[in-house]
C-alpha cells in the first residue's frame, strides 16, 4: 500500500513542480507547436506552445514507481515493467514524430505506415516477453486466451496449437495496440482533453488491479466461499501501482495542460498513453472492457472512421463539419473549455460503466 501511495505522489509532485521548467526548455530549444491551416481558427493562437510535454508525464511515471518501490524496500516487478515498456516505447515512436513536425515545422511528421510499423515492433516485443516470463507463482503476465472482465474459454494456443496460436495471441495484442495508441492520439486536440479522459480510463485500473490483488487465487486471505471467481492475474497490486503513478503525473501535468495550456503533450504524449492503456487492460485480463472504459476515445475514432468513409464515397461530402468530434462542435461554437469539460464527463461516464461492470461479474459469479 505504501508504493501506491508514494508512487501515485512522487509522480504528481515531479509534473506539477518540474512542468514549467521543461516547458520553458522546450521554448528555448524551439520545440514549439505547428498548427495545421485546416484546424479551427481558434487554434492559431497556440502556435509555439512547447510540446513534447508527453515527455514530462512519462518521465515522472518512471520516476514515481521506481522511486516507491526504492524507499517503501519492494522490488519492481516484471507486470509493471511491461506497462512502461510499453509506454515509453510507443511514445518514443510519438516522440520522432513530433521531432520532425517542429523541425521541419508543418504538419507532416512520421509517414504513417513508420508509426503503425513501429507499434508493431513494440508490440510483439512486449507479447513475446510477457507469454514467455514466469512469475513466482508459474503464472505468465500475458494470457493466451482473449479476455473481457476475465479470461473467456476461447484460447489461442489450445485451438490453433503452440506456434500458429502464439502467432494469433501476437496479432491480437498488435491490434489492442494500434488501436488504443491511435484513438488517444485522435482524441488530443484540445487543451487538456486527452489528459483528463486519461485520468479517468487509467485511474479505473487502480480500482481493478487493488480489487484483483485483493480477490486473487494466491492471496491466503481470500474466503473460501469466494475461491472459485477470484482473479488470476499476474501481480495485480503491480499493475494498480504503476496505473497510480501515470494518473498522480497526469494530474500534476493536467495543471499545466488545461486551457490555456502551457504545454501540449504532442504525439510524445498520446502515444505513450495508449501504450499504457493498451498494456494495462492486457496484463489485467479486460481487454474487451477497455472498448467501455476508453469509451471516449472509441466514440471519437469511430467518428472519424465514418466521416472518412462518407467523405469518400460521397467525393467530398461531411456528415460532421469537421473530425476528430471535438473540432466540430469548435466548428458550431462551442467554447473550448466547454468541450473539454463535457468530454470529460462524457468519459468519466464510460468509465464508471466500465468499473461496474467489472464489480457486478464478480457479485453476479456463482459457484455452479
Amino acid at each position: 500500500m505504501l508504493a501506491l501511495l508514494l508512487a501515485g505522489g512522487l509522480s504528481m509532485a515531479f509534473t506539477l513542480l518540474l512542468t514549467p521548467l521543461f516547458a520553458n526548455l522546450f521554448r528555448k530549444m524551439n520545440l514549439g507547436q505547428f498548427i495545421r491551416a485546416d484546424t479551427p481558427t481558434t487554434h492559431v493562437m497556440k502556435r509555439g506552445t512547447p510540446s513534447m510535454g508527453g515527455v514530462v508525464f512519462v518521465a515522472a511515471s518512471v520516476f514515481g514507481y521506481f522511486v516507491a518501490h526504492w524507499l517503501g524496500g519492494g522490488l519492481p516487478s516484471a507486470s509493471a515493467v511491461l506497462v512502461i515498456f510499453m509506454m515509453c516505447g510507443l511514445g518514443f515512436i510519438g516522440f520522432i514524430d513530433d521531432l520532425l513536425k517542429v523541425s521541419r515545422q508543418n504538419s507532416l511528421g512520421l509517414a504513417g505506415w513508420y508509426k503503425i510499423l513501429g507499434a508493431v515492433v513494440v508490440a510483439v516485443a512486449f507479447a513475446l516477453i510477457g507469454i514467455n516470463y514466469r512469475d513466482s507463482h508459474g503464472r505468465s503476465p500475458v494470457s493466451t486466451a482473449i479476455s473481457f472482465i476475465r479470461d473467456l474459454p476461447f484460447d489461442f494456443i489450445l485451438s490453433f496449437g503452440t506456434i500458429a496460436g502464439t502467432i494469433a495471441i501476437i496479432i491480437w495484442i498488435v491490434f489492442i495496440t494500434v488501436s488504443a495508441s491511435n484513438a488517444v492520439n485522435l482524441a488530443d486536440g484540445l487543451d487538456g482533453l486527452a489528459a483528463g479522459a486519461s485520468i479517468f480510463a487509467i485511474g479505473s485500473y487502480v480500482i481493478i488491479g487493488f480489487w484483483q490483488f485483493q480477490q486473487s487465487c494466491f492471496n491466503a486471505s481470500v474466503a473460501i466461499e469466494n475461491q472459485f471467481k477470484c482473479y488470476d492475474v499476474s501481480q495485480p497490486f503491480e499493475l494498480a501501482t504503476i496505473a497510480t503513478a501515470i494518473v498522480g503525473a497526469l494530474i500534476g501535468f493536467l495543471w499545466w495542460n488545461t486551457s490555456p495550456a502551457q504545454i501540449i503533450m504532442g504525439d510524445t504524449g498520446s502515444f505513450a498513453l495508449g501504450g499504457a492503456l493498451a498494456a494495462l487492460a492486457i496484463l489485467s485480463r479486460t481487454e474487451m472492457l477497455l472498448i467501455l472504459i476508453g469509451g471516449l476515445f472509441v466514440v471519437i475514432t469511430v467518428q472519424v472512421i465514418i466521416q472518412r468513409i462518407y467523405f469518400k464515397a460521397t467525393k467530398g461530402k461531411r456528415i460532421w463539419k469537421a473530425s476528430p468530434l471535438h473540432h466540430h462542435f469548435e466548428i458550431v461554437g462551442w467554447l473550448e473549455i466547454t468541450i473539454v469539460v463535457r468530454f470529460w464527463i462524457i468519459s468519466g461516464l464510460f468509465v464508471a460503466a466500465g468499473v461496474g461492470l467489472f464489480y457486478l461479474e464478480w457479485l453476479s459469479s456463482t459457484s455452479s
